[in-house]
């Protein structure tokens, strides 16, 4: 009953922040409440509630600080500010009801080099779009055929990651957006394209070194043109209607054509009578499993709000007189060390987002999304490599292994980039 109750929760909330954008903001603060409501709900089912706790009760204690001394607190942003982040995920959500590939006839999956060219390409760009649901869809297909191997579980990490590089589909680049608003599109689409290249070259050359990895006996997932069609229609919807209404944000027009897409797609797969069950049972079953990911993001966005007023109070300067690649360097660092020990990207962006708003968006923007994607392929407590360790019974200390080695050379290259992309800003 609660997890029905929830997930009603939800849908309403993604609804009122599609209305509160184009017709009304004052709603905005009853969908963040709606989803917040769903969130406690959902409170004691949810395994990492240790963490959440300690995060709530320090945003208490900060709030109570800040009351103490008079500082600014804007509540309505500490129950909104992560909202259309939110609202993006639960539209994408709804693509897997009609994402699914038609059954494969042949039981038999590709192999060799081209199978994982083939696989990587189709989880990279499903994954762009969908999200983790595309990596659920293409690891649920191998797993039926046996334990993941070594360069399974290399291509589904590598793949899927690097998309938070570049994709505007993808949840780091609506937490990019809502912390860096100011950012320039085009040069994080170059920049995060070309990262997304070389994740791909690393991780091809080494399949192909690594005997140990058996690329010939590698089994892939046959993706075809049908599978690909779904994400080339979002974007080619999403690119269009930006081109004509610049000013609205691409998150809310990928969250509007997401639901519209499926709303238009499913009763012509599946006939309208049984598409009403489905969704409904997206709704009461699905939607509640997005807990982990929503409390996350409301909890994190509330702990950075409270700190940033202590911080804005204090009137604190920042600790470097310019931000340039440099600082950016040492920022990203620091990304990826407080995600190994656990601490999610996301957590650190709400942090610090406000903090840092007065320097260069574009370059801000441009470390998030190389923290994220860095963080998200390698680190035991990013929600990827959660997914897969219980999904698929794999051990964390298997895909760190796997990873580290590839996480410093983008650490490396990220570094370049950071440098070439400061000096041609000019910083």
């Amino acid at each position: 009953m609660l997890n029905q109750l929830s997930g009603i929760l939800i849908f309403v909330s993604f609804f009122l922040s599609i209305y509160s954008y184009f017709i009304n903001n004052d709603f905005l603060i009853y969908a963040g409440l709606s989803v917040w409501i769903a969130f406690l709900l959902l409170f004691l089912s949810l395994k990492n509630i240790k963490m959440l706790t300690t995060l709530l009760v320090l945003s208490m204690i900060a709030f109570y600080i800040s009351y103490l001394n008079d500082f600014t607190i804007d509540f309505k942003k500490a129950f909104t500010v992560n909202q259309y982040l939110l609202t993006l995920l639960i539209g994408v959500g709804f693509l897997r009801l009609i994402a699914s590939p038609k059954k494969d006839k042949s039981q038999i999956l590709p192999k060799g080099k081209e199978s994982f060219l083939k696989t990587y390409l189709g989880v990279h760009l499903f994954g762009s779009v969908i999200n983790l649901s595309s990596l659920i869809l293409v690891a649920d297909k191998l797993y039926k055929k046996g334990p993941l191997s070594n360069a399974q579980i290399i291509l589904l990490t590598r793949a899927f990651a690097s998309d938070a590089y570049w994709s505007p589909f993808f949840v780091a680049f609506a937490a990019a957006i809502t912390y860096a608003p100011l950012l320039s599109t085009s040069i994080i689409l170059v920049n995060g394209l070309f990262l997304a290249l070389i994740a791909f070259l690393f991780t091809y050359a080494e399949v192909i070194k690594n005997k140990d990895l058996r690329i010939d006996e590698f089994q892939g997932y046959p993706v075809s043109f049908q599978s690909l069609l779904l994400p080339f229609s979002l974007a080619f919807l999403v690119l269009v209607t930006n081109h004509y209404f610049p000013n609205i944000k691409v998150i809310i027009l990928i969250a509007l054509f997401s639901i519209l897409l499926t709303l238009f797609v499913l009763p012509i797969k599946k006939g309208l009578k049984k598409s009403i069950n489905i969704l409904q049972n997206h709704i009461f079953e699905e939607l509640p499993k997005m807990k982990l990911e929503m409390s996350l993001f409301l909890v994190a966005g509330m702990f950075g709000i409270s700190i940033s007023s202590i911080l804005l109070g204090l009137d604190l300067s920042l600790p470097f007189e310019k931000f340039d690649w440099f600082i950016a360097s040492i920022l990203l660092a620091i990304f990826i060390f407080l995600a190994f020990i656990g601490i999610h990207p996301i957590i650190t962006i709400a942090i610090i987002g406000d903090f840092l708003s007065g320097v260069n968006n574009t370059l801000l923007a441009v470390t998030f999304l190389m923290a994220w994607s860095t963080t998200v392929s390698t680190s035991p407590f990013s929600g990827l490599n959660l997914t897969i360790i219980a999904r698929y019974n794999i051990d964390g200390k298997r895909i760190f292994k796997l990873n580290i080695v590839y996480v410093l050379k983008m650490y490396i290259v990220s570094v370049f980039c950071l440098f070439i992309l400061s000096k041609y800003l000019k910083l």
